[in-house]
């Protein structure tokens, strides 16, 4: 009996995954445990393995390296060497769908596989089977019709897409094209774009942009949002971060000044630690910090657990951690579920306020600017300082005005006197 395996949910909003390798090919013996494949969903790229009792001889690779499907969509074959499974995928029932998801890491998420007694629809081959090789990219108006993935990797690789062939559906360039390409061996090669001609690309949505898209939408259009600002003057911080600086094995950044400062407001505070949930509000006693953290295809949240209760260096030290797994793809669900309050500090790139959308359930999030210096009044006298500038988003329903004032208040205290974060 063949074993079909299908698009697992590798997280809570993913609805659909892009196969970004596969480790086995048809006709390798697969037993438990080993790394089938690489699965890019809304938030990382994760590792499949085999599970217990998915053990047998690759039959068939549904869905290709590069390619997208939904999830619950026929992943691969499994089953005994020489059994013939045309029947089952020419024609009949189609394969028992995925096991309910499951909020856990990748690693403790087994995909769907079920005996599968009966065909399943559609016309597709007993092996996987390449499309035809294009002879040229498929090229309009300036525009290369590659995979996300495959345009990331020729990105890293300095390789134009101009001159690589593209072996997926319509010519398009998928990842194994780009793997396989030597300079100067592609059968044709787009015309230059010349200065003064028009054109565009149009990138394919990755599964993490179409879930900030969604998700943001809806916070944005349901949540009535308002926003409360206030100026902190940070001199005091400045000073404790080099004291700290001084001595410390690590570096203490203002970023962590923040969202300890941040933390210890919430304790204040715990209207703002909230969640707007329909029927009801949610108060939660522990505070767990999300840190926005941009990434090349968007925006992760992981997150900071017990951060009042956490040192500076422990806290910058997770936030290093959680940036570099961001941007390597190794993030887990683990890492980024559970956010209590969000902060999103672009103060690094130079922005000095913006507004930021509440991340759902949150019932507000901190938008965080850069230091400037600018003139200011201490003691009747005008004298260089250093401020920066807070933004709380609120979701109306949870908070209100007053209550998010106040707690603005005791976060510019903690941040103007930096010793007072630990009484």
């Amino acid at each position: 009996m063949a074993l079909v395996i299908n698009m697992p949910r590798l997280s809570d909003t993913m609805t659909e995954g892009v196969v970004a390798k596969w480790h086995v090919k048809v006709g390798d013996t697969v037993k438990e445990g080993m790394l089938l494949a690489e699965i890019e969903t809304d938030k990382a790229t994760m590792d499949f393995e085999a599970f217990p009792g998915q053990e047998g001889v690759m039959l068939h690779i549904g869905i290709a390296d590069g390619q997208m499907a939904p999830v619950d969509s026929l992943l691969c074959v499994l089953g005994a060497a020489g059994e013939d499974i045309s029947a089952l995928l020419q024609g009949g029932a189609p394969a028992a769908p995925a096991a309910a998801p499951v909020e856990a890491p990748a690693a403790a998420v087994a995909p769907a596989a079920v005996p599968v007694a009966v065909p399943a629809p559609a016309a597709v081959a007993t092996a996987p089977v390449a499309p035809a090789p294009a002879p040229a990219p498929v090229v309009s108006s300036g525009r290369v019709v590659a995979s996300p993935l495959a345009k990331r990797l020729a990105e890293e690789k300095g390789i134009d897409l101009r001159a690589v062939a593209g072996s997926g559906d319509g010519g398009r360039i998928v990842k194994r094209d780009v793997d396989s390409f030597v300079p100067g061996t592609a059968a044709a090669v787009a015309a230059p774009v010349f200065a003064g001609t028009e054109g565009y690309v149009d990138t394919p949505n990755t599964q993490m942009r179409k879930t900030i898209a969604r998700r943001l939408s809806e916070s944005k259009f349901t949540a009535p949002h308002f926003y409360l600002k206030v100026t902190v003057d940070m001199s005091a911080a400045m000073a404790a971060r080099a004291q700290l600086n001084a001595v410390a094995d690590a570096k203490v950044s203002f970023n962590d000044l923040v969202v300890k400062a941040s933390a210890l407001a919430l304790r204040k505070h715990p209207a703002i630690n909230s969640a707007w949930m329909g029927d009801f509000i949610r108060t939660y006693h522990h505070v767990h910090v999300g840190v926005a953290v941009a990434v090349e295809d968007g925006l992760l949240v992981p997150v900071v657990r017990h951060a009042d209760a956490k040192s500076l260096l422990a806290i910058g030290a997770e936030v290093k951690s959680f940036a570099q797994k961001a941007k390597d793809k190794k993030l887990q669900p683990s890492d980024w579920e559970g956010n209590t309050f969000t902060i999103s500090n672009l103060g690094m790139f130079g922005i000095d306020e913006f507004t930021a959308i509440v991340n759902p359930p949150d019932a507000c999030i901190l938008a965080v600017g850069g230091i400037q210096e600018v003139p200011v009044v201490k003691n009747g006298q005008v004298v260089p300082g250093h401020t920066m500038k807070l933004t709380l988003s609120c979701d109306h329903r949870a908070v209100d005005g007053a209550t998010g004032a106040a707690f603005l208040q005791t976060l510019k205290q903690y941040l103007e006197a930096p010793v007072t974060m630990l009484l």
